[in-house]
């Protein structure tokens, strides 16, 4: 039997010359872990940065990791992104500090998993204010700064809203809103020489998020989520957090130019397999099964 291809994980800096972003400046919120960060990390590539969170001990460790991985300049600015003035103080302490903003990525985003039926007001309302009026609070921060430079924009969605995704209705209204907020911010500035696209990344290991889903059934010790994503990953793998950072330099970089108001999602090939990353209808039927599957909230 032949071998199953397997996609390796490539360094941005094996394909983008170093300099590609010299004297440009990313702004990111959620720039302090998981997905944003590496994104951040990408731009070793000639940018300095300004990552964005609530936790300001957690983004003062990343802006140090973060500075002395690329050896350009990463600094932290706390602000929560439901806060339209702590973002515009936020946007204030970049210019201050490097008096431009060329790139920004709409990063922030909350998620846990439940049914509609158990599904409160205030934790679908928490969510939709985090990702979409997140969103919707950073593009108004920055946007007079981008129509300087010529700048662009990725929001970091997903792809659970394509398809039904059982217990994911928060995420997959907040996310649907983010893709439709990128499209018309693509065409409302693209006159003014602002770019803007969506990554939708897919399973990426390592993230909370992929974690949180680690299944933890006896009976399977491999675990049902990781079985589901061993059929339905053409590439032969989860992906990888360098693979959605490798996707931002290229969107962000002049070989992209012609490309606004765009989705594209970075997942192997896995919507067109998917399954429910939960045993269904087994999970709404039995919601102590389900619970049996899912981590606790990290």
């Amino acid at each position: 039997m032949t071998a199953k291809f397997v996609a390796e994980v490539i360094d941005s800096t094996a394909v983008f010359k170093e300099t590609i972003f010299d004297g440009k400046v990313l702004f990111c919120t959620g720039g302090g872990s998981g997905i944003c960060k590496r994104m951040t990390e990408a731009m070793r590539h000639g940018a300095n940065s300004v990552i964005v969170g609530r936790n300001l001990d957690r983004l003062t460790t990343s802006a140090e990791e973060l500075s002395n991985a690329t050896g350009r300049t990463c600094i932290p600015a706390k602000a929560d992104v439901r806060e339209p003035n702590q973002l515009r103080d936020a946007v204030s302490k970049a210019i201050t500090k490097f008096g431009r903003i060329d790139f920004v990525i709409c990063g922030a985003a909350g998620n846990f998993l439940s049914p509609i039926s158990g599904l409160s007001e205030n934790g679908f309302k928490t969510v939709m204010q985090i990702d979409t009026m997140g969103t919707f609070n950073t593009i108004k921060a920055t946007v007079p700064h981008l129509r300087v430079t010529k700048g662009a924009y990725i929001h970091v969605s997903a792809t659970l809203h394509y398809r039904a995704t059982p217990f994911q209705a928060h995420v997959s209204a907040a996310k649907a809103a983010v893709d439709a907020l990128s499209a018309v911010l693509a065409i409302e500035e693209g006159p003014y020489g602002i770019r803007s696209n969506v990554i939708a990344p897919g399973p990426i290991g390592g993230t909370e998020g992929y974690d949180r889903l680690s299944a933890s059934d006896p009976h399977e010790p491999e675990g049902y989520v990781q079985k589901v994503y061993n059929r339905t990953m053409p590439l032969g793998r989860v992906g990888h957090v360098q693979d959605i950072a490798n996707a931002a330099v290229f969107l962000f970089s002049d070989a992209a130019n012609f490309i606004t108001g765009q989705v594209l999602p970075v997942d192997g090939g896995n919507e067109h397999l998917r399954e429910p990353f939960l045993p269904y209808p087994d999970c709404i039927l039995d919601s102590e099964k389900a619970k049996s599957l899912i981590k606790p909230r990290l």
